[in-house]
């Protein structure tokens, strides 16, 4: 592949609307295993939320397909590839840009934990409050106050 043709695969799978009209591709390898990327993606997304079962399965699979992606640019970058290679690694890359978008907009994965933070963050005010109301302020009391 000539260094121009490099530059311009770089710059198509760079551009900040490179995957609108994109799609998912039907299956990609990752990592070295076959993956129904399209089915997956769909699967989850389909969903309100994602169970709490499926959340590590989701958070690896950006992982991967992050990792994936990285892997792909370098094969472009490094330029020891035909020109029809690196056509097919930018597409590859740009649909894997496209199914990272689709499971990032998934939104708040794990509402049960949100909460949890949230009770904790209540519990805390309201026992430094009581230890306040009640002469116990001991952040008051290490550094040498009343």
């Amino acid at each position: 592949m000539k260094p121009y043709e490099r530059k311009v695969l770089l710059e198509r799978v760079g551009r900040e609307g490179a995957t609108v009209g994109a799609d998912i591709p039907d299956r990609i390898e990752v990592q070295g295993e076959a993956i129904d990327l399209r089915t997956f993606v769909f699967e989850i997304k389909r969903r309100e939320t994602v169970p709490a079962g499926e959340r590590e399965r989701v958070e690896q699979a950006k992982k991967n397909l992050r990792r994936e992606r990285r892997e792909r640019i370098e094969r472009i970058e490094a330029g020891d590839i035909t020109r029809e290679e690196g056509e097919e690694l930018a597409s590859s890359v740009i649909g894997i840009d496209r199914a990272l978008n689709a499971l990032e907009s998934l939104g708040p994965t794990d509402l049960e934990r949100e909460q949890r933070v949230r009770e904790t963050a209540d519990t805390k005010r309201w026992m430094s409050f009581l230890q306040k109301a009640l002469g116990k302020d001991t952040s008051a009391n290490a550094r040498g106050g009343r």
